[in-house]
C-alpha cells in the first residue's frame, strides 16, 4: 500500500524541534523520506538498521554515484529509492524489483513530465512544485490506474496539498512542518487531515470503517473513526475511535485495556482505516478476550502462553526447566529439528513442525523476542537486494544421513501445564523441606510484590475451549446419545443405559450411616438458615416524583441446573451449597448432575441431598458434556436457565462456551479457577492453626495457591509456622499434591495490619482468614474477598461444609468483580413504573426533550399525545 505522505528529514541533524512531528509520530505515520548524499551514506545506513521495525524509509539517492550504495541502501531496508533516469536504468539492468525504485522528473513542465514518464511504469516524483493548478491538471490527465506519484512542493501550505493528496498524489512534507496537535501548533500542517484526504464513506454519518489489528496482522476487531477520532489518536498515541452515540471513544479508558498506536492507513479503496495497535490489558473485546473474534490461535496464542509461563510457571515444571537451562533448550531445539528433517509424511511433518516452533519461540520468548520482531526480520530479508548461496556450514553438511523415520521415543507432551507430568518433572514429588517462599514487602519494589502474587499458570484456554466444543455440539445435536457415549469414554460407566435418575429417588440409593445422616441435616439446616435470612420481604417501592412510582421485585429463576464434581470423590457439600439455596429462593425446578461411579451408581450422599432440596433429577455425567445437556436439554434431561457450581477446565470452559451462545439462553454463576486462601496472621496467631489454613486449601491440587501476610512478625515467629507447615504436609496423604501447591504459594512480610489489607485486597481472595488481634475489627478493611473466615476459631473448613456461608466462591481475583454464590444467585430482579396523569405530565416534558435529542421521535410522540401536545 502507498503512503498517505511522507515526512521529509535530514539525517544529518534529525531530532525532536520545537515544532513539527518527533520520532513517535513519524511511527504513527508509518513512513519518511531523506535524502541521501554521497558523504550521508553510512549515516542512511545506520538510520535504516535503527529504524527498519518501526518505520518504512523512502530515500532520494539521485546524487549518490555508485550504484553500489544504492543496492547497499536497499540491501538494509529501504523501502523506496528515488532515483535519476541513468540510475534507473541501471538498477533495472540488475534486476532490482521496480516497485522499489522512484523516478525523478527531470522538470515541472507538463512537457517534461510527459517525456520523462513515457515508456516506464516506475513511481514517479515531482519535486519542489510551486504550480499547483499544472501539477492537478497532468495528474488528472494522468488518471489514476498508474504508478504513484509523490510530490514535494516549493512552499507548502494546506489548500494546495490537499488539492493533490485528493488526487491520490503522495505529498512529501517537511516534518517540522506537520503537525498531530493542530490546536498546539496552528500554523502547521495537519497531519490527520492529509492522511484522510481520499479517505471515502457510504455511511449516512460519514464515519469510516476502521480495522484495528496488532502487529502481526492479526484483526482484533471492527470500529469506526471520524477525522477527529484520527487527530485524537495522532495526538495521543492511543487507539481513540468514533462511537456512533458517544462520540470520542478513548479505548481502554475505564477498562485500562488501552492501546498503544503503532500506525494507521487506508485500504486501496480508500474505505476502511486500518489501525495497528499493541494491546494491553486483557485484550480488545468487552468479553476481555484478546480479539472481537475470539480467541487467539496458532503461534498467537503459543507466544501468549510462553509469556504467562516466563512469568509464572512453577519451578520444578517443563516450560521453568527450559527457560532456566539454556542447554536443555538448546538440545530439544537440535532434537526436533532433526525430527522435522527425519519426517516423512504430511502428518509427521506438521506434528515435528509445530515441536520445534514450540521450542523456537521458547528460545525468543527466554530472551524477550517476540513474534513480531522475528516477522519483521523475515519482511526484512524478503526485500534484501544482495543474495547469500545458502549453502549449509560444513559442519552440519558432514551431519547429513538418508532420512529416516521419526523417533519412535520422541517427546510427545511439551506443552508446561503446572502438574507434574512424569517422574522426570516432579513438580509436586521433589524431596526436601516444603516451605512457601519469603518475601519481605518493604524491601521490595511494588513490581516485585505484584509478580509474586501472579496465580500459578493455567493450561492454555484455547486447547480446553478447543476440545469442549465438538462435546457440546454432540450433546446439543444427537441428545442423550452424546451424553452417554461421553460417560461411557470419560467416567467407564459403560454399564450406564440412561443419562438421568428421576425423582422420586428410592430408599436403597440413599443408604448412609447414622452419623453421615446426621452431618449433611445440621449443614442443610444452617445453610437453609442463612440463606433464608437472605430474602427479600417486600418489593422497594420509591415515589420519584408526584404520580411517578417505581418498584422492584423479586422472581426466582424457573429453573436451575447445579454442577457437582462427583466420580470417585464424594462431594455432598458442593450438592448442598448449590441445591439448598435454589430450594429456598422457589425455583421451580432443580437439577443436578454429577459424575457416575464406574457401576453407573451416584454417591448416595448425593441422592440423599437431591431428595431433601426436592431436585427433579440428577443426570448422571460430568464435564462439558453434562454442562451442554443443562443448557440446550436432551429427550430426557431438561433444559435449565442458570448452570451453578464449580468444576475442572472443562467445566468452566463449556459454562462459558454455552453461556456466550445466545440459541442456549442460559447464563451461568462466575468464572472459576483453583482453590486459593489467604491467610493474615499477627504475633497472636497460633503456628499449627495458621499452616493448618493453608494446607487446607493446598490439598486440593498442585494449581492451587496458598498465601501467608505475617503482619511483625520476627524470624523466631515466621520460623515457627514454616516448621509447622513442613510437619503437617508430611502427615498428610496427598503430601505430594501439597507440595506442588507449596511451590508457588508465598509468605508476605509486612509491618502493619493496614499494608496487609492492602495487599489482600490486591490479590482478591478466594478464602480469606483473619487470625490476627481484634479481628472483627479488620472486616471492615476487606474490600475484595469470596469469603471471610474471623479469628482463630473459624477455620475455613467451617465454611467449606457446615456453618451456612456459601463455599462456591470467586477464585482467580475474580472477588474483585463477583459474589459467592448467594440467594441472589437464583433470582432476578424486574422493576415495573406505575405513573398517573398527573406523573406523566411531571416527568413528561423531560422525556420528550430527551427522545427529541436522541432523534426517537416515536419515542418522544408517546408521551405527548398522551399530553395532548403536538
Amino acid at each position: 500500500m502507498a503512503p498517505a505522505l511522507l515526512a521529509s528529514i535530514d539525517l544529518t541533524n534529525y531530532t525532536k524541534s520545537t515544532q513539527g512531528l518527533d520520532a513517535q509520530a513519524l511511527s504513527f505515520v508509518g513512513s519518511v523520506f531523506a535524502r541521501v548524499t554521497p558523504e550521508t551514506v553510512d549515516v542512511a545506513l545506520s538510520h535504516l538498521q535503527q529504524t527498519v521495525n518501526r518505520y518504512a524509509t523512502f530515500l532520494g539517492v539521485h546524487s549518490i554515484a555508485s550504484i553500489d550504495d544504492v543496492m547497499a541502501l536497499l540491501d538494509a531496508g529501504a523501502a523506496k529509492v528515488f532515483v535519476s533516469r541513468i540510475q534507473l536504468d541501471e538498477l533495472k539492468s540488475l534486476h532490482v524489483d521496480q516497485n522499489r525504485l522512484v523516478l525523478i522528473l527531470p522538470g515541472n513542465t507538463k512537457q517534461e513530465i510527459i517525456d520523462a514518464i513515457a515508456g516506464t511504469q516506475v513511481d514517479v516524483y515531482s519535486h519542489q512544485i510551486s504550480d499547483i493548478d499544472l501539477v492537478e491538471a497532468w495528474l488528472k490527465e494522468y488518471g489514476t490506474d498508474r504508478p504513484d506519484v509523490f510530490v514535494s512542493f516549493a512552499s507548502p501550505d494546506m489548500d494546495g496539498v490537499l488539492r493533490l493528496a485528493k488526487l491520490s498524489a503522495i505529498p512529501i512534507l517537511p516534518a517540522e512542518s506537520l503537525t498531530i496537535d493542530p490546536k498546539k501548533e496552528p500554523g502547521l500542517l495537519t497531519t490527520a487531515s492529509i492522511i484522510m484526504a481520499n479517505a471515502t464513506s457510504d455511511r449516512p454519518d460519514g464515519l469510516f470503517t476502521t480495522l484495528v489489528t496488532d502487529e502481526r496482522g492479526i484483526a482484533l476487531g471492527l470500529v469506526y473513526s471520524s477525522e477527529e477520532s484520527v487527530s485524537e489518536s495522532l495526538r495521543t498515541g492511543r487507539g481513540v475511535y468514533q462511537s456512533r452515540k458517544r462520540g470520542l471513544w478513548y479505548k481502554g479508558e475505564t477498562s485500562g485495556d488501552v492501546q498503544e498506536l503503532v500506525s494507521m492507513s487506508l485500504d486501496c479503496d480508500n474505505d476502511c482505516l486500518r489501525f495497528v495497535v499493541r494491546q494491553k490489558g486483557r485484550g480488545f473485546c468487552h468479553l476481555a478476550t484478546p480479539t472481537c473474534f475470539g480467541l487467539y490461535t496458532g503461534l498467537s496464542k503459543l507466544q501468549q502462553t510462553l509469556i504467562a509461563r516466563k512469568a509464572s510457571a512453577p519451578e520444578g515444571s517443563y516450560t521453568a526447566r527450559l527457560f532456566n537451562d539454556p542447554q536443555l533448550l538448546r538440545a530439544k531445539i537440535l532434537e526436533e529439528a532433526t525430527e522435522l528433517c527425519d519426517a516423512t509424511t504430511k502428518s509427521e511433518i506438521a506434528f515435528e513442525a509445530a515441536d520445534l516452533f514450540y521450542f523456537a519461540l521458547t528460545k525468543c520468548v527466554s530472551a524477550g523476542v517476540t513474534l513480531e520482531d522475528v516477522e519483521r526480520n523475515l519482511d526484512a530479508k524478503s526485500i534484501k537486494v544482495k543474495r547469500r548461496r545458502g549453502d549449509a556450514k560444513p559442519a552440519f553438511l558432514a551431519q547429513v544421513a538418508p532420512a529416516g523415520g521419526a523417533n519412535d521415543a520422541k517427546e510427545t507432551a511439551k506443552e508446561a501445564a503446572s502438574i507434574p507430568k512424569s517422574e522426570d518433572e516432579p513438580a509436586g514429588n521433589k524431596p526436601g523441606r516444603i516451605a512457601m517462599k519469603r518475601y519481605n514487602a518493604s524491601k521490595e519494589t511494588p513490581e516485585a510484590i505484584q509478580a509474586a502474587l501472579q496465580r500459578p499458570s493455567q493450561r492454555s484456554s484455547d486447547q480446553i475451549i478447543s476440545i469442549c466444543r465438538p462435546i457440546i455440539e454432540a450433546v446439543k445435536t444427537r441428545g442423550d446419545a452424546a451424553v452417554l457415549e461421553y460417560t461411557h469414554k470419560f467416567d467407564k460407566a459403560i454399564s450406564l443405559t440412561s443419562p438421568v435418575l428421576r425423582a422420586p429417588y428410592p430408599e436403597s440409593l440413599m443408604q448412609l450411616a447414622p452419623e453421615t445422616i446426621k452431618a449433611i441435616d445440621i449443614s442443610f439446616e444452617n445453610i437453609r438458615k442463612f440463606h433464608a435470612a437472605q430474602k427479600e420481604d417486600k418489593p422497594l417501592v420509591v415515589e420519584t416524583m408526584p404520580g411517578v412510582v417505581c418498584s422492584r421485585f423479586v422472581r426466582p429463576i424457573e429453573r436451575v441446573g447445579c454442577y457437582v464434581p462427583g466420580g470417585t470423590a464424594v462431594l455432598p457439600s458442593t450438592a448442598l451449597m448449590l441445591g439448598v439455596p435454589a430450594m429456598v429462593a422457589g425455583c421451580k425446578k432443580i437439577v443436578l448432575a454429577s459424575p457416575p461411579r464406574p457401576d453407573g451408581s451416584v454417591t448416595p450422599e448425593i441422592v440423599y441431598v437431591a431428595h431433601k432440596v426436592g431436585a427433579e433429577a440428577i443426570v448422571l455425567a460430568g464435564g462439558a458434556q453434562a454442562v451442554a445437556a443443562l443448557a440446550y436439554g436432551t429427550e430426557s434431561i431438561s433444559k435449565v436457565d442458570k448452570i451453578l457450581g464449580p468444576g475442572n477446565q472443562f467445566v468452566t470452559a463449556a459454562k462459558m462456551i454455552v453461556s456466550n451462545d445466545t440459541n442456549a439462553g442460559v447464563s451461568i454463576d462466575m468464572p472459576a479457577g483453583p482453590s486459593e486462601v489467604l491467610v493474615i496472621a499477627d504475633a497472636t496467631a497460633s503456628p499449627a492453626f495458621v499452616a493448618s489454613d493453608l494446607l487446607s486449601q493446598a490439598e486440593h491440587g498442585v494449581d492451587s495457591q496458598v498465601i501467608l501476610i505475617a503482619v511483625g512478625l520476627n524470624e523466631n515467629q515466621l520460623g515457627a509456622i514454616e516448621d509447622e507447615l513442613h510437619a503437617q504436609a508430611n502427615a498428610l496423604p496427598r503430601v505430594d499434591i501439597v507440595r506442588g501447591a507449596i511451590e508457588h504459594s508465598i509468605t508476605l512480610v509486612v509491618d502493619d495490619i493496614v499494608e496487609a489489607m492492602r495487599l489482600s485486597n490486591l490479590y482478591a481472595p478466594e478464602h480469606l482468614i483473619l487470625q490476627v488481634a481484634n479481628a472483627e475489627s479488620v472486616v471492615a478493611f476487606v474490600q475484595n474477598a469470596g469469603s471471610v473466615f474471623v479469628g482463630p476459631w473459624t477455620p475455613e473448613s467451617v465454611g467449606d461444609y457446615s456453618a451456612g456461608v456459601n463455599h462456591s466462591l470467586p477464585t482467580f481475583g475474580y472477588a474483585k468483580q463477583y459474589s459467592g454464590v448467594n440467594l441472589g444467585s437464583y433470582v432476578k430482579h424486574i422493576t415495573s413504573a406505575n405513573l398517573t396523569k398527573e406523573g406523566l405530565q411531571n416527568v413528561g416534558p423531560a422525556v420528550m426533550e430527551l427522545a427529541r435529542v436522541e432523534e426517537l421521535e416515536a419515542h418522544r410522540r408517546a408521551v405527548s399525545l398522551r399530553l395532548g401536545i403536538a
